[in-house]
């Protein structure tokens, strides 16, 4: 299961390394500051249990999140009435 936070680390790294890349600052620096989490987590030796709780855990925070971002953060669009 740690290995699983390894590949989680990777994964996270070339979207943020994509993001800086692409000029999205504050979403790279997202990014980067998961891999950090994710590549100290694969190095504590914990329990496969404590590793699913934790993963759980992250996919619930960013499951609220995104939907807080989709249905409040981001303005309504849609076609521009021509008078």
């Amino acid at each position: 299961m740690a290995r699983m936070f390894r590949v989680l680390a990777y994964i996270s790294l070339v979207a943020a390394l994509l993001a800086f890349w692409g000029n999205l600052i504050p979403m790279s620096l997202i990014f980067f500051g998961q891999t950090v989490v994710f590549a100290a987590l694969s190095y504590l030796s914990l329990s496969e249990r404590m590793y699913l709780l934790i993963f759980n855990a992250y996919m619930v925070v960013f499951f609220v999140t995104f939907m807080y971002y989709i249905f409040f953060a981001i303005p309504l669009t849609g076609p521009v009435a021509q008078g």
